[in-house]
């Protein structure tokens, strides 16, 4: 598995390929290094920088990418990386080679006590997008240069709870940065699962109005009787921060955002897929069966085309 990290390793942050590379847990600090790199087993995972990953990914069988953006308090192993390749299984299993699914790894916090995590995490996540930033421009660069052809693959995102602030985060930075006509239609298909920002944030003038200009198609799930946003709303409401989220409401207003944004209320059946939070609620039922969610992901990537009902 191939996954990319702002998440500093044990020893030198300076690139070292080939090398073993260890993540450093009692670190949570972005690093403003970013690092490329496979995962070989359970613990075991090397850096190849990032040419090598890039020319893995255009040399890969599968047709499409979907790069995973995690959610807070997530550490490397037992929570991530086990979750893409859950991910990864269930992909192949509906259809073999369509999709490759990247993680990206940003610096979640690991110490006990569940609001100050939230609160840490937060700046982490903020300050990630200065890292992510820098890997779009590297993506792009690398995806359009010759003389090789240029890398035809449709690009997807799929970003899980405050994954959603690292994401927007990310795509403004870079818009501020690095560009200078506005974030280019790089993403096929953007889902924002159980999102972890404000409920107003793709409307105009927001910094989550990049998202949909980033891509064909957004997609935002949630669900009213998500637990951990519920949590997230009242650490946000200790620090004055008072706005519902977009993972628990959808859009505040749908008349406010882009037409290609779409809204799938999964209150239904949320903590069917992930009891008793109901937050985790896009792989399967817990007995191995995929869910709903998943399958209307699935046929999302595959399509291009977002069927609400």
């Amino acid at each position: 598995m191939l996954f990319i990290t702002n998440r500093e390793p044990k020893g030198s942050i300076r690139t070292r390929i080939g090398r073993a590379y260890k993540f450093d847990l009692n670190k949570n600090s972005p690093s403003n290094s970013v690092f490329y790199c496979e995962r070989k087993a359970k613990e075991n995972y090397i850096e190849i920088g990032s040419e090598k990953l890039m020319s893995k990914l255009r040399e890969s069988n599968a047709k499409q990418l979907l790069f995973f953006i995690h959610g807070f308090s997530n550490l490397p192993e037992p929570n991530i990386f086990p979750r893409v390749e859950k991910l990864q299984k269930y992909f192949n299993k509906k259809e073999h080679d369509l999709v490759q699914v990247v993680p990206l790894i940003w610096p979640c916090d690991n110490d006990f006590g569940i609001v100050k995590d939230y609160w840490d995490d937060q700046k982490s996540a903020d300050n990630s997008a200065f890292a992510f930033a820098r890997v779009l421009q590297k993506f792009m660069d690398w995806r359009d240069k010759a003389p090789e052809a240029p890398c035809l693959k449709s690009i997807n995102i799929i970003a899980h709870s405050m994954g959603n602030r690292v994401f927007r985060e990310t795509l403004s930075k870079w818009n501020k940065y690095d560009l200078a006509n506005g974030v280019p239609l790089l993403f096929r298909n953007t889902i924002l699962m159980a999102a972890d920002i404000v409920n107003e944030s793709l409307e105009n003038g927001k910094a989550g109005r990049l998202i949909s200009q980033s891509s064909r198609n957004v997609s935002v799930y949630y669900a009213s009787d998500d637990l951990a946003l519920r949590a997230s709303k009242i650490s946000n409401l200790k620090n004055k921060v008072a706005s519902r989220r977009l993972g628990h409401t959808g859009p505040e207003n749908m008349n406010k955002v882009q037409s290609n944004v779409y809204a799938i209320d999964c209150d239904n059946f949320n903590n069917k897929y992930d009891p008793p939070k109901g937050h985790s609620y896009f792989l399967d039922d817990g007995n191995g069966n995929i869910g709903i969610v998943f399958k209307h992901m699935f046929n999302t990537i595959k399509s291009g085309r977002v069927f609400v009902h």
